[in-house]
């Protein structure tokens, strides 16, 4: 007897995840390529269209295109907050681009997405760092964007809320 594919009891839940995963990689081909945001933002719409969907959950794009023109508006600020989180013999031009990608739409979603549980956007973050890397880069992702939550949301610490 063959089991149907385990189905996610919150689809928008999967949605928001597939929408971080889909910011992340517009944001690495945005900084290694020359695509303006608007390009990103197309392609990425192109590529959700155009992907049969299977067993993977659309996309959320509001959260995509939040994460990605937010991170090209503010990613001095965002590289700061990471910088201020790495150890000193690190700096963000050393981290790989998928990192910095990462990174920075992590600590966007801690800045300005209150709405996002510290825990689950750290979560969310270290589980798209797992789909791009078997080491330790991982654990990084999990240490740098605590640091940045304590230092954009000190009140949720105050509190013993995360």
């Amino acid at each position: 007897m063959s089991k149907s594919p385990a189905r996610s009891p919150n689809p928008g839940a999967a949605r928001r995840s597939a929408g971080r995963l889909a910011a992340v990689q517009a944001l690495y081909s945005m900084e290694i390529g020359d695509d303006s945001v608007a390009q990103a933002l197309d392609h990425l719409r192109e590529r959700v269209e155009g992907e049969p969907r299977g067993g993977m959950a659309q996309p959320d794009l509001d959260l995509a295109t939040f994460l990605i023109t937010g991170v090209a508006a503010d990613g001095a600020e965002l590289d700061r907050l990471i910088g201020a989180a790495l150890t000193r013999d690190w700096t963000v031009d050393r981290l790989e681009a998928v990192l910095r990608a990462i990174l920075r739409a992590g600590s966007l979603e801690l800045k300005m997405r209150p709405q996002t549980p510290t825990r689950v956007a750290i979560s969310e973050y270290v589980d798209v760092a797992h789909a791009f890397y078997s080491g330790p880069e991982p654990g990084l992702v999990n240490a740098v964007l605590d640091k940045v939550a304590r230092a954009v949301r000190p009140d949720e610490f105050a509190k013993g809320g995360a």
